[in-house]
């Protein structure tokens, strides 16, 4: 009877209510933290980490016609000199949009730290309207800009310079990526341009130095954060753009990002495409890893010498 008794109370005892789930579980995660970024975890690994591991695989896997073994597919993409030249075209295309993006952006970013409060929000929504806009609406405006009997080349040919091919080659390719691109390396380097102390510029003119001087001496070094940050960012993003050269550009003048989609989809030479992609995928990382290196910020704060 006792036992019965005892039993009947423990079973009441341990009634589970939502609300008793959910302490519990907040009991949990505020001794086990780590425990909040497992589904962001196994997202990025389902979704970005296994697609990569198949790809690299599939590079010393699959051959075309099934004939081949290893390092047959890099030996074939360093083997031949129109690869090359594509990797070549790639770098070089995505280092030049990455400077007029600096060129263009960084005294936009400036003027954002300048101007009222008021503008900077008006400067601010002229920066993220392109973001949204449908990335193929802004490649097929510009394509529609571009054109031989477009906008550009009516006001090219009303001021004396005449009509330009600007789609078709690598110039359309560029302006397409650079105003895609300057959004993502204004942001940055306003967020670090706004922390600098403006004080120091009036310290270093009160001291003898001319306003140049003073800017590029004392500022612009302590912007490098966001120079760099904001570069590394555009960069990046612009070796794997495909559709604004595929677009505004031309076969003669592909790029890396339309040569794997050739292999991949007309030819079905999924390891060549591996290959290429494990490639630009390691290049990434090296850049990444020089960025990191580099560490402006810390030299200027006088931490490493």
């Amino acid at each position: 009877m006792l036992s019965a008794e005892s039993n009947r109370s423990a079973a009441q005892s341990v009634k589970f209510s939502p609300r008793s789930v959910l302490e519990a579980f907040s009991n949990t995660l505020s001794r086990r933290p780590g425990l909040l970024v497992l589904p962001a975890v196994a997202f990025m690994l389902y979704f970005f980490g296994y697609p990569i591991i198949l790809m690299m695989a599939r590079s010393f896997t699959d051959f075309p016609g099934g004939k081949g073994s290893g390092f047959d597919n890099y030996i074939w993409l360093f083997g031949e000199a129109t690869n090359i030249t594509v990797f070549i075209r790639t770098l070089l295309t995505a280092g030049l949009a990455s400077l007029l993006c600096l060129a263009i952006g960084y005294p936009y970013a400036y003027l954002l730290t300048i101007v009222s409060r008021k503008w900077r929000s008006i400067l601010l929504i002229m920066v993220l309207v392109p973001f949204w806009t449908s990335f193929m609406v802004r490649n097929y405006a510009w394509l529609i800009l571009l054109q031989r009997q477009g906008v550009i080349n009516d006001l090219l040919e009303r001021i004396g310079i005449g009509r330009l091919d600007l789609i078709g080659n690598l110039s359309g390719v560029m302006v397409g990526t650079t105003h895609i691109m300057l959004p993502f390396l204004i942001l940055p380097l306003f967020a670090s341009l706004q922390k600098i102390d403006r004080t120091l510029l009036i310290a270093a003119q009160s001291l003898g130095a001319t306003p140049l001087s003073a800017f590029f001496r004392v500022y612009f070094p302590l912007s490098m954060p966001g120079v760099l940050a904001g570069l590394l960012i555009v960069y990046v993003l612009a070796l794997g753009f495909y559709i604004t050269p595929a677009l505004l550009g031309s076969p003669q003048n592909s790029l890396i990002s339309q040569l794997i989609a050739s292999q991949a989809s007309a030819l079905l030479a999924w390891g060549r495409a591996g290959a290429m992609g494990t490639v630009l995928l390691l290049v990434t990382l090296a850049l990444v890893w020089i960025a990191l290196k580099a560490d402006p910020s810390a030299k200027i704060s006088g931490d490493k010498l």
